[in-house]
């Protein structure tokens, strides 16, 4: 018998609240299992069986799990087409679309750990990303025609990239140029970004009065 279940491991305030935008936009059933990272709920047997690296975002669909977060945006755009926030195989924009989304994960946050460690990269040669600067000119130039990553066309990637450049510009991570400002204002003002801003602050709310509870 199929298992058609879809199970979301979340915590408020990390990467994971970009998935929870992604499963409102698709408008798909799932069950949302809240991990508490003031208690460490992350780091306990129950959740280390999910995911050994103690990590969000995690889901598991029809049984099979996909943890990391750019294989996750693949997995649920595809697997419930009908928003098409997902270009198809076999459209023009399906590989620039993984290709951003894959760019993300392999290039944007590794520039970005460095530069917020006052680390410098590794030599060209093994570096996965080449240098900040570079990242950076590359982001802004996709951005410039906008109104979206792929011109007019709103995608998951935009999701993705929307809530990373926002949290990143937030923190002083990444310089907010005049076109990653217009992008991210953009692409908050759907509704869903305030929707899941407001659970998210919902869900602190809770998890702080928990650990206050524990002493913790």
């Amino acid at each position: 018998m199929k298992d058609d279940s879809l199970i979301f491991y979340h915590a408020p305030r990390t990467r994971a609240s970009g998935v929870l935008i992604l499963l409102e936009e698709l408008d798909v059933c799932y069950e949302l299992r809240v991990l508490n990272f003031q208690l460490g709920e992350q780091r306990r047997p129950e959740y280390l069986a999910v995911n050994p690296l103690g990590k969000v975002p995690a889901i598991v669909h029809n049984g099979a799990l996909v943890t990391e977060l750019g294989a996750i945006f693949i997995y649920l755009a595809d697997a419930f087409p009908q928003k098409g926030l997902a270009p198809p195989i076999g459209d023009p924009l399906r590989g620039p679309y993984l290709r951003w989304l894959v760019f993300y994960g392999s290039a944007f946050e590794p520039a970005v750990t460095d530069r917020s460690l006052n680390r410098e990269p590794a030599p060209a040669s093994r570096s996965s990303y080449g240098d900040f600067d570079g990242v950076m000119a590359l982001i802004n130039a996709q951005l410039a025609g906008g109104p979206y990553l792929f011109g007019e066309r709103f995608t998951a990637a935009d999701i993705l990239w929307g809530t990373a450049l926002r949290w990143t510009v937030g923190f002083g991570l990444v310089p907010e140029s005049v076109q990653i400002a217009a992008y991210v204002e953009r692409v908050k003002t759907r509704p869903y970004f305030a929707r899941v801003a407001q659970t998210d602050e919902e869900l602190v709310k809770i998890h702080e009065a928990a650990a206050k509870a524990m002493g913790v």
